[in-house]
């Protein structure tokens, strides 16, 4: 895809990707990413959520290298439960990308898809759509058969991103895993990305023996962006519009976020939008700009902690008060927090977790979201 060069009020974005100009740094991920593709890799790309996985992907699909070649699709299989709505996602995301290709592009998709083509429908000027629900997929086994014939088929190589791809290990067909591995294994037309943020399933996945893609990929782990480089583009941002920035305001937020990209950004966004041309943005402002945030998303925070049983909900703001914490079975944990006992937290985390709610990295438990994190310790 093709992003046109836009003047943004705010050049902080929070949501997607709108080109290279509002894009930091990323230089040597991006030439490893499309090196690894150009050269026959396939890659499994791992890192927390909110890092820009996706952003970056986004990136490297728009290079002109890329886009005069190859067909590119991202596929975000986030919110999909089963193998019909991975299909779904598949078909509807291909169709979308492959529509401002032209009608020869994605006639030769449709050509293809013959097991539903009765969910496709066309407007007035001939466009198509994927207008079908989960039900109307009778055979997806038939249909994924017939989109990785297209990828094999199709009159460009393609690069095809799977975003979350850690999804499919909660699907109640056991096989998926090697079905696919099988079809990408013979599909010598495409390379594949792998992107996913729950890094011990994404870990399993691709190195241990016992699982199909055991030695099939790249394994790609992607880090913060670095302090400076992310500095200077803050800094670059606020002068190009008239605004100054102390230096001492980005490494605050990165060192109080942890350097997650969209946590840092979204202060940015905020210090940027309350900065009045010809000012400076000083250390002062960022707990102003952070209190405006989470006073926005307050009545959400409020509605979601309501929504929880008791127990879970004690154990989310004892943990969300602690920061990190790694023994949260304690006697010492507990006591402090008023918990119930070691047994009630043990079957609250898991609850928690599958919720999104807690991570869990190498023992250690937060809150997923930092800005409601930071809300239950007002409370």
């Amino acid at each position: 895809m093709t992003y046109k060069s836009i003047n943004l009020d705010n050049p902080f974005v929070t949501t997607g990707y709108v080109g290279a100009e509002y894009f930091c740094d990323r230089e040597r991920e991006t030439a490893d990413i499309i090196n690894l593709l150009k050269n026959g890799n396939n890659i499994a790309l791992v890192s927390p959520r909110r890092y820009g996985k996706t952003d970056l992907l986004r990136h490297c699909f728009s290079q002109s290298e890329i886009t005069d070649k190859y067909y590119t699709f991202i596929i975000d299989i986030y919110s999909t439960k089963s193998v019909a709505e991975l299909v779904g996602k598949l078909g509807a995301t291909i169709l979308e990308t492959l529509k401002p290709r032209g009608r020869k592009s994605w006639e030769k998709f449709l050509a293809a898809i013959s097991s539903v083509r009765h969910g496709i429908s066309f407007d007035i000027n001939g466009m198509p759509s994927w207008n079908m629900n989960v039900g109307d997929i009778e055979s997806p086994s038939a249909t994924l058969d017939e989109i990785f014939s297209y990828l094999q088929n199709a009159d460009k190589p393609c690069f095809v991103a799977i975003d979350e791809f850690q999804q499919i290990t909660k699907y109640a067909d056991n096989n998926i895993e090697a079905t696919l591995r099988t079809y990408i294994q013979y599909c010598s037309n495409a390379k594949f990305v792998f992107s996913g943020s729950q890094q011990h399933l994404m870990g399993t996945m691709f190195t241990s023996p016992a699982r199909p893609f055991y030695q099939s990929v790249t394994l790609y782990g992607l880090k913060c962006l670095p302090l400076d480089k992310y500095t200077e583009f803050c800094i670059r941002h606020f002068e190009n519009r008239g605004k100054s920035l102390d230096a001492d305001v980005v490494k605050v937020l990165y060192e109080r976020f942890d350097g997650i990209t969209y946590y840092t950004q979204r202060v940015m966004n905020e210090l940027f939008a309350s900065t009045k041309e010809g000012n400076r943005c000083m250390q002062d402002n960022i707990s102003t700009a952070i209190d405006k945030i989470i006073d926005i998303s307050s009545p959400i925070y409020e509605d979601l902690l309501y929504q929880l049983p008791e127990k879970q909900s004690l154990v989310l703001k004892a943990i969300g008060k602690e920061g990190k914490v790694a023994n949260v079975t304690s006697g010492k944990f507990i006591k402090k927090h008023g918990l119930i006992s070691p047994n009630s937290v043990k079957a609250a985390i898991p609850a928690l977790i599958d919720k999104g709610l807690l991570t869990s990295d190498r023992g250690e438990y937060q809150i997923y979201d930092r800005f409601f994190a930071l809300w239950l310790n007002r409370q």
